[in-house]
């Protein structure tokens, strides 16, 4: 029995000797990914900006005088470039420490270059920080850490379609009577039953909505309204390099899911071998 016992022992250190390297190769992937990403995003996000001004409500882009329109385009190349580095500031090398990347989160909008990437071990926490230091043979660790990242990429992209709705609205491209909610809900895929989303350009939204007013009932209506809606999906569709490094993260994913499996499954085994033995230990006639 304590032969089996070691047995399993071995194979589960065999196991998380795997699963290491899975956990490296991983969070390779997504650090060539999220560098596809960002120069993917700022693109997109430029694209965005052009339909709907020229689009949407090429009126009141034209009623912007040249100067206002040259600020409005390089204030919105600045949000795409601010969106790529955060997307890196959650990429860390080995020998850096948490101090340090907080302090370059901090220092993010000062650095043109933003942060560079590594194909060291980097790891977001699950908790409030971060990085995440817990042993990387954990499938189970390694996952949230996956799932906790892709929360990450998709506050990013519903953060900056919000931030760029509201730089159009400040600037008299967007309808100024839009309230802050519609915006918001605009930013977050249009969630209410009252909005109807309409075909359209990618990574803009085009609803229709019913804006009440509290004073005068009668005065509500449909109020069909356009904005930004940048998609992680649609992102993906128009760019061939980051839907390949997209399939290889799966692909990464697939066989991290299967040494899980196999992980659990010795652990399970060596609980029961462990308790048979305990109880013969503890019997007497």
């Amino acid at each position: 029995m304590a032969r089996a016992i070691e047995r399993i022992e071995q194979d589960i250190a065999a196991l998380q000797e795997a699963i290491r390297a899975i956990a490296i190769e991983l969070q390779s992937a997504y650090a060539s990914y999220l560098n596809t990403l960002g120069l993917a995003v700022r693109k997109q996000l430029i694209l965005a900006s052009y339909h709907l001004c020229t689009q949407g409500y090429p009126e009141n882009f034209l009623h912007l005088s040249l100067n206002q329109r040259q600020q409005l385009q390089q204030a919105i190349r600045k949000l795409g470039q601010l969106a790529a580095e955060q997307l890196l500031i959650y990429l860390k090398s080995e020998d850096s420490g948490e101090d340090e990347g907080e302090d370059k989160e901090d220092e993010g909008d000062e650095e043109d270059e933003g942060v560079t990437s590594s194909s060291s071990s980097l790891f977001l926490d699950t908790s409030n920080s971060h990085y995440l230091t817990a042993d990387t043979s954990d499938p189970i660790e390694l996952a949230k850490w996956q799932q906790k990242l892709e929360e990450v990429m998709q506050d990013i992209l519903k953060k900056l379609s919000h931030d760029a709705n509201l730089l159009l609205q400040k600037a008299g491209v967007l309808p100024k009577k839009l309230p802050e909610p519609i915006l918001a809900a605009a930013a977050a895929a249009a969630s209410e039953a009252s909005a109807e989303v309409m075909p359209g350009p990618p990574n803009l939204l085009n609803l229709v909505i019913e804006i009440e007013n509290e004073q005068h009932s009668e005065d509500s209506g449909l109020t069909q309204i356009m904005a930004i809606n940048l998609r992680l999906g649609e992102i993906e569709f128009a760019d061939v390099t980051l839907s390949s490094e997209r399939r290889q993260i799966r692909s990464i994913l697939v066989k991290l899911n299967k040494l899980g499996r196999e992980y659990q499954k010795r652990h399970r085994e060596k609980a029961i071998a462990e308790a048979e033995a305990a109880w013969r230990a503890s019997w007497f006639e």
